[in-house]
């Protein structure tokens, strides 16, 4: 099939795949637009992660939640009386300075160029290399999206009690399976997570006045010790004991023991649909590292390619907490 352009026929394919190319993201997209970018991304976060490895899951933790409300567009750092920001699972994220921080000196030497989008898939890769985690080719030419609120946070991000089948319903909307879903929570590896978001599990499991039964019995005067009943439910706890800032697969070692801190995390050992990924990355497998770096690396490629906004769409904002005014 073929169509006119003026006086001019093309072939429908090729007008097709030049649509294509004008409006996906790809490896090197500010090559000629904004060659310094990656590299002024990168010694930014560099030195943040530098001086606070805690960074390195707020990057994380950040991207995932951004990604999975409308899409990878940077929609988690707007300010807002009711943007992401202000949604319960997002009050605790870190790193908004050091992203503005990258797009300060970036509109310096290529202003209106690359978004906030990229400046935060970027980071998110360059922290997680920073502490000992493997790399991957970040496609870029996202936009910034236009709007962000805090009810679509609420209902696209898990929360810490969500069943398995929540979950996998949840990653599936967003085009991720089982095994991303497995492999993206091994994220956990960094970070850490708030007494409130798993205190139940400790004194009150489904209302028994006891403890959730697959916390191993050792283990479980330690959380005690750290979230005691009545304490400060703020106080953080490593979601990966001993490992919370070595980006390694600890984390899975510690749910097959019964030592994973959140429920839903102590689910991926206890449900038969995720168990069967989880086993791939305990030390009781050969190359249990690799195989969960390389995996890992492919897995946040999907994601950050989830419901894009590219070519007109959105914009490249000047400022990452607010959308250009004019």
């Amino acid at each position: 099939m073929e169509v006119y352009s003026g006086r001019i026929k093309i072939p429908l394919i090729v007008l097709l795949l030049s649509a294509f190319a004008i409006s996906s993201t790809r490896v090197g997209f500010y090559k000629t637009t904004c060659p310094q970018a990656e590299a002024i991304v990168q010694y930014v976060v560099q030195s943040a992660v530098r001086s606070n490895k805690s960074y390195a899951s707020g990057f994380l933790q950040m991207f995932f939640h951004d990604c999975f409300v409308n899409g990878c567009d940077a929609s988690i750092l707007l300010d807002g009386n009711l943007s992401e920001k202000t949604a319960a699972t997002n009050l605790r994220l870190r790193g908004f300075d050091v992203i503005d921080a990258a797009k300060s000196m970036l509109e310096t030497v290529c202003p209106g160029v690359v978004s906030c989008a990229d400046i935060l898939a970027l980071a998110t890769r360059d922290s997680v290399v920073q502490i000992g985690g493997t790399s991957w080719a970040v496609p870029t030419g996202r936009r910034d999206g236009l709007v962000s609120l805090k009810s679509e946070a609420e209902s696209n991000i898990p929360g810490p009690k969500a069943s398995m089948d929540d979950q996998i319903k949840v990653f599936a909307s967003k085009g991720l399976n089982v095994k991303d879903l497995v492999i993206l929570v091994g994220g956990h590896t960094i970070g850490t997570a708030a007494c409130s978001t798993f205190i139940h599990r400790l004194y009150n499991y489904s209302n028994t006045n006891g403890p959730d039964p697959t916390i191993d019995q050792p283990f479980l005067p330690h959380l005690r010790t750290l979230c005691p009943l009545g304490g400060e439910q703020a106080t953080r706890v490593a979601l990966d004991t001993n490992s919370v800032n070595t980006f390694d697969t600890s984390f899975f070692d510690n749910i097959r023991s019964g030592r994973g801190v959140l429920e839903t995390d102590s689910m991926l050992w206890t449900d038969a649909r995720t168990q069967k990924y989880a086993q791939r990355f305990t030390k009781t497998r050969r190359s249990h590292q690799s195989a969960f770096n390389k995996m890992f690396a492919k897995a946040m490629v999907k994601m950050s390619k989830i419901e894009l906004k590219t070519g007109n769409q959105g914009e490249i904002r000047r400022v990452c907490n607010t959308i250009n005014t004019n």
